[in-house]
């Protein structure tokens, strides 16, 4: 996801009632996001008993919320018990998921640099009587050895991943023409080469265990489908258009594999999390304006899609979910 400041365009008394409303920036899966997803297998329409092809949903969440939701609660079964890595789980969209699949009775390991506020999310998790477990586990996505060693305490603590949710990401402001090869390197060794690691060992860790019905879910941005118009995001967009490409290839390479283990990009526009205050550590007034112009999409919007995406049916692939906030315009 890339956040930034951005104009748009307002119609006479669009902005009436927002000042001091909190229901206004309260995190509504009905309200909140425009959502497109493509599904590549067919799938019968329940709106629609005599229809039986690919679909696509777009549009704004409260148009279809209310049938993914249903597909949702339905299709989680199968998951309770079962295990997800989480990674970039200390914050943002990714303890968001972590929440969330907690919430569905799975045991889900959660991972980032520091696991201070893992700890805390799994004590909350715990304490609320969720039917599922939050594992802490401290692993630098930078760093290959750090990514194998977390797969063998997996493999022999819990057996191995059923599900891998590539969420982890950073952005550094460094341009094309004058940035540093080391803020490239970081961007691309945690949000290409890191992904591109845990994809490969949670397939051998699915294959090993024989489980055919995995999902690998990369979290990738809007940024990954276009451009944006700010200098300081083009190398960040270019190791997300990397992801789009990857989780392509890697549907591929699972067909050509003979396996039903699914493959999905998630890719969200501006999100309202501490990223643009990591990435605008020195201007922190700059990264709060990456928020201030719209109604931004929250992180449980993107867990949202992430249990959409899991709750479907085995014979459904989705290749990609675009989520905007209605109110943005690239």
């Amino acid at each position: 996801m890339w956040p930034f400041a951005e104009q748009r365009r307002v119609e006479p008394g669009a902005e009436a009632g927002q000042s001091g409303s909190s229901s206004r920036r309260s995190s509504d899966w009905g309200r909140s996001a425009a959502v497109a997803a493509v599904v590549t297998r067919e799938w019968p329409d329940p709106y629609d008993p005599g229809r039986n092809s690919a679909i696509q949903v777009l549009g704004s969440p409260s148009e279809v919320g209310g049938r993914l939701g249903t597909l949702a609660r339905a299709g989680m079964e199968r998951w309770r018990d079962r295990l997800a890595l989480v990674t970039g789980a200390s914050g943002g969209v990714g303890a968001a998921v972590a929440r969330a699949l907690v919430q569905q009775g799975l045991k889900v390991v959660g991972c980032a640099r520091t696991v201070g506020n893992i700890e805390e999310l799994a004590a909350e998790c715990k304490s609320a009587g969720y039917p599922g477990t939050l594992i802490p586990y401290r692993c630098d996505l930078s760093n290959e050895e750090d990514i194998l060693s977390m797969f063998s305490a997996v493999r022999s603590q819990h057996s191995g991943v059923d599900i891998c949710i590539n969420n982890a990401g950073l952005a550094r402001p460094d341009t094309l023409l004058s940035g540093s090869t080391s803020g490239w390197k970081d961007m691309f060794n945690v949000n290409v080469l890191g992904l591109s690691i845990c994809t490969r060992e949670a397939y051998q860790s699915m294959r090993e265990r024989k489980v055919d019905d995995g999902h690998i879910i990369n979290i990738n941005s809007m940024s990954g489908h276009q451009v944006p118009p700010q200098s300081v995001a083009h190398f960040y967009s270019a190791t997300k258009y990397a992801v789009t490409a990857l989780t392509e290839g890697l549907r591929q390479e699972l067909r050509e594999a003979q396996t039903h283990i699914r493959a999905t990009c998630i890719s969200p526009g501006v999100v309202e999390t501490q990223f643009a205050f990591k990435l605008h550590d020195k201007d922190p007034e700059k990264a709060a304006a990456t928020y201030e112009h719209m109604k931004c999409l929250k992180p449980e919007d993107v867990a949202k899609a992430v249990i959409y995406v899991l709750s479907t049916p085995p014979h459904v692939q989705i290749g990609d979910i675009q989520m905007r906030p209605t109110e943005q315009v690239t």
